[in-house]
């Protein structure tokens, strides 16, 4: 199967901007034949990268009050057809999509906003909302922490095809879960730092015996609007904040794509599923390899919310 990964940085909390270039690149990957095409982690429109830089811990801060209102401005409401552009291209393309968004849900009141991944199939439907089960360090500061109702895998060709965010692929449950439900290749969603993709890309292929992606994106002073609040203060004149590192291995763990680092790029790569069977000879980690009569994971799929309605 033909795989794409679309490394590319946003324009920063611009979620029209962003969205063209997301579009544009699911038709270029659609017409280079890719049956799959993967974004970073909250490309759409953006990573709280400013948090890390302007002190973002102070409590009632106008300047991060001003900065969170203007992500909650620009964050993506599924409900509202934030996604439709997204939806057309795909289904206009034949493509499956994988992209990461800044979610602004109106389950949990339409005000918090969560690092979510969504699973669009190339007939254009959206298939599954994963929102990230623990927010890291300084990400608590922006995002919520979501759920497992997203923790499902999809049907791409000859594959099952799973994905998680960024550090929720450090989750040994998480991804556990993935793997019991028949994933055998593993899309992973990063901000973008090849420091983080180099070993767990790897790693995981191994311990799964699964194709892996690793899907990361770009953040360059270029990307940031020069009307953006406390500018100087988040970014310096040609720096390079987020450097890619998407990178894709196979079952064995061998590189089929290593890191591609600092630069805007559709990867490309073919993947041939036989390699996933012979790997599996030896170990498979829900299957012959596994003891459900010891151990064994429950996951609760339920997506959660504030309130629970009793009505007549």
């Amino acid at each position: 199967m033909h795989v794409a990964i679309a490394q590319i940085a946003p324009v920063f909390l611009d979620r029209g901007a962003t969205t063209a270039k997301v579009v544009a690149r699911i038709e270029e990957a659609a017409a280079a034949g890719a049956a799959l095409v993967a974004f970073g982690e909250t490309l759409l429109p953006g990573y709280p990268a400013w948090l890390a830089r302007t002190d973002g811990a102070r409590f009632d801060a106008s300047d991060q009050k001003e900065l969170h209102a203007l992500y909650l401005e620009q964050a993506v409401s599924v409900e509202r057809g934030d996604l439709l552009e997204v939806c057309a291209a795909a289904r206009a393309g034949g493509i499956a999509v994988i992209v990461g968004i800044v979610e602004r849900p109106a389950d949990r009141g339409g005000h918090s906003v969560f690092c979510t991944r969504v699973f669009v199939g190339a007939d254009g439907e959206i298939g599954s909302v994963h929102r990230k089960l623990m927010p890291t360090y300084e990400e608590r500061l922006a995002w919520s922490h979501g759920d497992g109702a997203g923790l499902v895998t999809h049907p791409v060709g000859p594959f099952t095809v799973g994905a998680l965010n960024c550090w929720e692929n450090w989750m040994p449950l998480a991804r556990a879960a993935l793997y019991a439900a028949g994933e055998d290749l593993h899309v992973m969603l990063w901000p973008g730092a090849e420091r983080n993709t180099r070993d767990i890309t790897r790693f995981v292929a191994v311990e799964s015996r699964s194709f892996v992606l690793s899907a990361s994106a770009l953040l360059r002073e270029e990307d940031v609007p020069a009307g953006f609040p406390r500018r100087a203060a988040f970014v310096q004149s040609g720096e390079l904040l987020h450097d890619g590192g998407s990178a894709i291995a196979a079952p064995d763990g061998t590189w089929v794509v290593e890191p591609v680092v600092g630069r805007e790029e559709l990867i490309l790569a073919d993947l041939d599923h036989r390699c996933v069977l012979e790997e599996r000879q030896n170990f498979d980690p829900s299957g012959h390899y596994a003891r459900p009569d010891v151990l064994r994971l429950s996951v609760d799929r339920r997506r959660q919310s504030a309130a629970h309605w009793i009505q007549d």
